[in-house]
This record gives C-alpha cells, sequence and structure tokens, in this order.
C-alpha cells in the first residue's frame, strides 16, 4: 500500500476541507466550491505553527472537523470493494467503510504538514446546470518549480451539497489503484482478511502518529 499511501499524499494537499453549511454548498457550483475551500486549506497548513510542526492532535482535528462531512467514504469503499461489495454481509461493509475511512484520514493528516509553498489552479469546469456527477479538474504548483502535479476531483451532489468520492493523480483514479489492493487482500484472506489488513495498516499509522511530539 505505499504506493498508494504517496500518492494519496499528493493529491491530499489539494483536497478540499468543505466548512460551508450543507445549503450553502449545494447552491455553489462545484468547482468554485473546491477553489474556494481548498485555498482556504492551503493558507491555513502553511500558516498554522502546530500542522507545520507536525501536531497530530491539531492536524486530526483540523481533518475531522472540515473534511470527514463532505467525502463520502461510503461510496468510495464500495467503488474500491467493486464486485466483492455485494458479498460482504451488512457489518463487513460497515467495517471496510470505517477502517477504509481511517486509513484515507490518517494519511491526508500526514500530507498536511508537508504544505509549504504550493498553490491550486483550476480549469473551466464542463459540465450541465443539470449534472449530479461531475469532474473537477486542477493542477498543484509550487513555486520550486517542477511540473505541475495535473489533479482531478469526483463530485456527486446529494441532498446536503456536493461530496467528493474520488481523485486522481496524474492518470490514476485513487479508488480504481485501491481496487487492485483491496482484490488481492481478498483473494488471500477473503472479506475478514481484508478489513485486518486496513485495521493493522491503520494500527501502524496511529502509532507513528502517536509517536510524534
Amino acid at each position: 500500500m505505499k504506493m498508494l499511501t504517496k500518492l494519496f499524499a499528493i493529491a491530499a494537499l489539494a483536497v478540499p476541507a468543505l466548512s460551508f453549511s450543507g445549503a450553502a454548498s449545494a447552491q455553489e457550483a462545484p468547482d468554485a466550491l473546491v477553489k474556494r475551500i481548498s485555498s482556504e486549506v492551503l493558507d491555513t497548513a502553511k500558516n498554522d505553527k502546530d500542522i507545520q510542526a507536525g501536531n497530530n492532535a491539531r492536524i486530526m482535528q483540523l481533518v475531522e472537523q472540515k473534511i470527514l462531512p463532505y467525502v463520502d467514504f461510503e461510496r468510495m469503499t464500495q467503488l474500491a470493494a467493486g464486485r466483492y461489495w455485494r458479498q460482504a454481509t451488512p457489518e463487513q461493509q460497515k467495517q471496510l467503510i470505517t477502517q477504509f475511512r481511517s486509513l484515507l484520514v490518517f494519511t491526508y493528516s500526514g500530507a498536511l504538514s508537508q504544505v509549504r509553498d504550493q498553490k491550486i489552479e483550476f480549469k473551466p469546469l464542463r459540465a450541465a446546470p443539470t449534472d449530479t456527477e461531475v469532474e473537477v479538474n486542477s493542477q498543484v504548483i509550487s513555486s520550486r518549480g517542477g511540473e505541475p502535479i495535473q489533479l482531478s476531483y469526483r463530485l456527486e451532489k446529494k441532498a446536503d451539497g456536493w461530496k467528493l468520492y474520488d481523485v486522481n493523480v496524474l492518470g490514476a483514479w485513487l479508488v480504481e489503484a485501491y481496487r487492485g489492493t483491496f482484490s488481492n487482500e481478498i483473494n488471500k484472506g477473503g472479506i475478514d482478511g481484508l478489513i485486518k489488513a486496513l485495521t493493522d495498516k491503520n494500527q501502524q499509522l496511529a502509532a507513528r502518529g502517536n509517536g510524534k511530539k
């Protein structure tokens, strides 16, 4: 999972922290929403000394309060599990969502402490006003130079606003990449084997985070 977590860490630098109310976010165009709040998140990460120092409690607090309510972890997990999702019991599905959510949160939290001079440029949104699913395209640019990192986001409009359910980094969709990992773990140990693999990974990440001063 090392390559996947590194891939997601790059994407996480620009994943928006949607702090608007559900009513407000539902009325705003998805690209405008992502653009405005992404800038807010990057500014916070750049200027918060605790985040820059890698304060795990402060980073997790930011993620819990502003990120999680606006990411559709259930859909992300279902897409990553693919055809195996239907084979899982309701309890197994619940555990998969919980563990996958934790994995992405740990990875995102680690990426926030690495924010320095990045900025995001967004491309025009190609979507109709009636679309309920859209793709927002952008790129991350560093003042230190180098090739821009191409990022795309898939969002779905729900009753309480737009929800993020997939991220593309340099042509690789996060959910599709994890689908291969999920499939390998299920083939080795079934649904319970995948749950255990995710749980073990999260325990490792938690221990690493708790070790920070």
